[in-house]
């Protein structure tokens, strides 16, 4: 894993979720990670929904490891909607410009 890149975690629960990791997991089990997400599915494909409602926006949140089931590289096109949903930011197109 890599600090600062933004990771598909899907939990023991069956939820999956989208975080970047800010933190690599330590002895005591936890990792620490910023902005989660929530992935649910509806019928336009996938939603972002907040994982935490009450914390304070923007402030880091420990995982506890123990309750992931795995840990992926999130895709490119998810990592940009990721971004312009927890920054705001859109980010530009990737396609490359023939002439």
């Amino acid at each position: 894993m890599d600090i600062g890149k933004i990771y598909t975690i899907k939990l023991t629960s069956g939820e999956e979720l989208l975080a970047r990791v800010i933190g690599l997991p330590g002895a005591d089990g936890f990792m620490t990670i910023s902005e989660p997400i929530s992935i649910a599915p509806s019928q336009k494909g996938v939603g972002f929904v907040p994982s935490i409602f009450t914390a304070t926006p923007g402030e880091s949140v420990q995982l506890n490891t123990n309750n992931v089931t795995l840990i992926a590289v999130t895709d490119d096109g998810i990592c940009d909607k990721y971004v312009e949903v927890t920054t705001g930011i859109k980010l530009p197109s990737k396609n490359i410009i023939l002439g």
